[in-house]
């Protein structure tokens, strides 16, 4: 025999072998199975946990190696969470080739029992000034009994699991609603309620008057909800209703809102839900919980109609190593979609999540003990390639890391597209929540939120090549990628994103840097039409922001000394203060924090109500009416608060974009700005946004 004969031969055998191995470790599951099986291709399961206590088995009787649970195609009921521990780990989680797997938290009705209103004793519901007939479904006759319950929602209220809700056709429904897309102002308030933030806990719901006569032809005041911002523009909240008195036009809610209620400003404004006489538009729904009957707005065709019911994740890791979960769809349920916990090199690959009541992944450290009694560390996990959109907070939860040590977590979401998300909660909930040390954010596309896109706590965070626009839609005080409060959450990086067309109704910002946040780069990207003022810069210290470029804004950036100038803000600073607390919580003035940050170590040293070091160099600013708006008073009103160096170009004429009216900001190598910047780097504006080749 030839070598070569040889070699041919022996590569043959090998991959018979390895072949063989791969089909000695694939265990199957099919939704379509009627109990049983023996997890064969042939005998597939019926069951994902048959198939993980099976992978289970197998392992302790010694068969060690990656395993892989293969799902065929169709529709996988979840009525509580899968969950997997470090015992599970070296697994994967996949369709069987190409093939559509769903997992669903609902029930799918019946087309035939789907019954119209109309001629029925509750026609008075439907009528022709709607447009359109009202459909109802007896779900106690169906024996669906369990409809969830309407919490309180919104800013500093606990993540709790959304009430039942409707899709039709893979569309979220919306409890009916009165403004439909719109709300009305607070009227006169004659009491504003317990307001827990100055220590009332009495619990008191707050009065107002309206002026409209529409909450005079609602029946049921007791079932009804209102959402909006009660008090300030970022500060949304959702409450119950305690009584409508229809002759003094005067609402009584029955839960308070933690900073009461206040009328007069342009966003001081409500809507109200679960309101059974608004059904008049398409997707609009009501549950009578007494009778067990789903009512919804006739929306001319009527393809599947699905009802949430899963109050748990779908799936739950804690502890486990080299997990993957690929390529299927998460939809309807009422609370998160995956939660990672402590978990090690797990990833969720080319999965959509949608019509969720909560976020669609949280990726944390654990809170449950391992085996040997240790709380472990999330380390190393990513979000690869995902979309989710209609979720009812935000998208993703990433954490890990150690604030004591600075030792990285180094997870990551990476090329996701994360759209439409605070459907229920509107405010604090982020595409992307970031916290802990060292993670990133890279090369996602996120748009459509009414408040931030990203919002960060921690350090060493690297946000890069991301899309970011139409967020900031309807909120105040806001920022695109926000932190704040918290000079010790230094180090973080955002460059080469591209921010664009953020709302400018309220006071809109794309990075904000509020009271007294201190130490990020801000390298590379690009503002264009980016809110009120792209860059707001509340207090704090050791900013840079280098090589960037502004277009088409009133103001570019703003700055103020709010620590030394303003009532409300002195008090962080002042002894015993939030920035004195969480200074101490990581030893500010001891390593690895003094080593790392030596700017940091003598926070209290160097008036720390003054910002300083602040740095604006190399940028460009194109079509600028006000490159910077400093807000001062104060007895160091006169000093600079930024470090703005010659080597920043302002000018109002194109400086040799490709293509500026169809938004290709790419600079062509003979730009002027090459010549009035001579150290300015070309922003590699091709590559911001979500690759699609991956």
């Amino acid at each position: 025999m030839t070598k070569r004969a040889f070699r041919s031969s022996f590569l043959l055998l090998l991959s018979l072998m390895l072949l063989s191995c791969a089909e000695r470790y694939q265990v199957y599951v099919s939704a379509r199975a009627e109990g049983g099986g023996t997890g064969s291709k042939k005998d597939p399961f019926s069951t994902i946990e048959a198939a993980r206590d099976h992978v289970r088995k197998k392992r302790v009787l010694g068969e060690r190696g990656n395993y892989a649970i293969i799902l065929r195609e169709g529709d996988y009921f979840i009525r509580e969470a899968l969950r997997f521990t470090e015992q599970d780990s070296g697994l994967q989680i996949l369709p069987y080739r190409d093939e559509r797997v769903t997992f669903k938290g609902s029930i799918s009705i019946d087309p035939s029992s789907i019954l119209p209103v109309s001629g029925t004793e509750k026609d008075q519901l439907s009528g022709e000034e709607k447009g359109g007939d009202i459909l109802m479904v007896p779900l106690k006759e169906l024996n669906i009994t369990d409809y969830g319950t309407l919490h309180p929602v919104g800013f500093q209220r606990p993540v709790t699991p959304a009430g039942m809700e409707l899709f039709i056709d893979g569309q979220p429904g919306q409890l009916a609603r009165w403004p439909n897309d719109s709300m009305i102002a607070i009227g006169k308030v004659l009491d504003r309620g317990a307001v827990a933030a100055e220590g009332d806990q009495s619990n008191r719901g707050a009065v107002f008057t309206y002026e409209t006569e529409q909450p005079s032809g609602w029946s049921t005041p007791e079932e009804i909800w209102i959402s909006g911002y009660f008090r300030y523009g970022w500060a949304d909240d959702a409450i119950g209703l305690a009584s409508i008195d229809t002759v003094k036009k005067m609402i009584t809610t029955l839960h308070p809102h933690r900073y009461g209620f206040e009328s007069g400003k342009p966003w001081s404004r409500w809507y109200a839900y679960n309101v059974k006489e608004e059904m008049d538009m398409a997707g609009e729904y009501y549950i009578d919980r007494e009778e067990g009957i789903l009512y919804f707005f006739n929306p001319g065709s009527v393809g599947e109609i699905e009802l949430s019911l899963l109050e748990e994740p779908f799936i739950v890791m804690n502890g486990s190593v080299d997990v993957t979960i690929r390529g299927i769809l998460f939809e309807n349920s009422r609370l998160n979609g995956v939660e990672l916990q402590g978990t090690r090199r797990c990833i969720i690959k080319e999965c959509t999540f949608r019509n969720l009541g909560g976020y669609a992944i949280s990726i944390q450290d654990s809170t449950t003990p391992s085996a040997d009694g240790m709380l472990l560390a999330s380390r190393e996990n990513g979000v690869v390639n995902c979309t989710i959109h209609n979720t009812g907070r935000g998208g993703v939860i990433l954490s890990g890391g150690d604030r004591q040590t600075l030792e990285p977590g180094l997870n990551y979401v990476e090329n996701c597209s994360i759209h439409d998300f605070n459907r229920i909660a509107k405010t604090y909930c982020g595409a992307v929540t970031i916290s802990g040390v060292g993670n990133r954010i890279t090369h996602n596309e996120i748009y459509n939120s009414p408040h931030v896109a990203i919002l960060l706590t921690g350090n060493d965070h690297l946000i890069e090549y991301n899309e970011i626009d139409h967020v900031c839609l309807e909120t105040d005080d806001v920022g695109a990628i926000y932190y704040g409060r918290n000079p010790s959450e230094r180090s973080n990086i955002v460059r080469y994103n591209y921010i664009h067309d953020l709302g400018d109704n309220f006071r809109t910002t794309a990075v904000y840097h509020d009271d007294g946040a201190c130490g990020m780069t801000v390298h590379g990207n690009i503002f264009y039409r980016a809110g009120r003022f792209p860059v707001l810069i509340g207090g704090g210290s050791d900013n840079s922001y280098t090589n960037n470029i502004f277009i088409d804004c009133q103001v570019a950036i703003k700055v103020d000394n709010r620590m030394e100038a303003f009532e409300w803000a002195k008090g962080m600073i002042a002894p015993g203060g939030v920035i004195e607390q969480r200074l101490a919580e990581i030893r500010h003035d001891q390593p690895p924090y003094s080593v790392r940050y030596p700017e940091l170590a003598n926070y209290w040293n160097e008036d720390p109500a003054f910002p300083k070091r602040n740095r604006v160099d190399r940028n460009l600013f194109v079509n600028v009416n006000q490159v910077i708006l400093k807000v001062h008073e104060g007895v160091n009103a006169n000093k600079p608060f930024l470090d703005f160096t010659r080597d920043n170009w302002i000018t109002h004429e194109d400086p040799g974009f490709v293509d500026k009216e169809n938004q290709n900001f790419t600079l062509r190598p003979g730009s002027a700005v090459f010549e009035k910047i001579p150290r300015f780097e070309p922003v590699p504006f091709e590559k911001m946004g979500r690759e699609t080749d991956q």
